[in-house]
């Protein structure tokens, strides 16, 4: 298993992880979320919405892997969007995305990151 997918598990286990469109915009709107990453294979207006969201508030986006990867890393059926809500997490799972040539798309903003 490619270690961005051990570790969300991981990150999962340890209760720093939030799934869902919904509940991923609003901890993105409260400041709680280090990372976002979303399915290859969502949709282009959700991805278009998670670009703006994060854009907005200064959460770094990776785009990677598909809707079944993720859901199976985390334990869950498919899931298009995740949130890393802890910082350590969500450095560590943005490095190994980094060294992935899976990601598509990395969106780095400056922001509120270095809590």
């Amino acid at each position: 298993m490619h270690k961005g997918l051990s570790s969300l598990g991981m990150a999962m286990r340890a209760g720093k992880l939030v799934t869902g469109d919904e509940i991923v915009l609003k901890a993105v709107r409260k400041g709680e979320v280090h990372l976002v990453i979303i399915a290859g294979d969502a949709s282009p207006n959700t991805k278009k919405k998670f670009q703006d969201k994060c854009s907005t508030y200064g959460v770094e986006l990776a785009e990677a892997f598909d809707r079944n990867q993720l859901g199976k890393a985390i334990g869950k059926l498919d899931r298009v969007v995740l949130a890393v809500t802890d910082a350590k997490f969500g450095k560590m799972i943005a490095g190994h995305l980094n060294q992935n040539s899976e990601v598509d798309h990395i969106e780095q903003t400056t922001g509120q990151q270095g809590q």
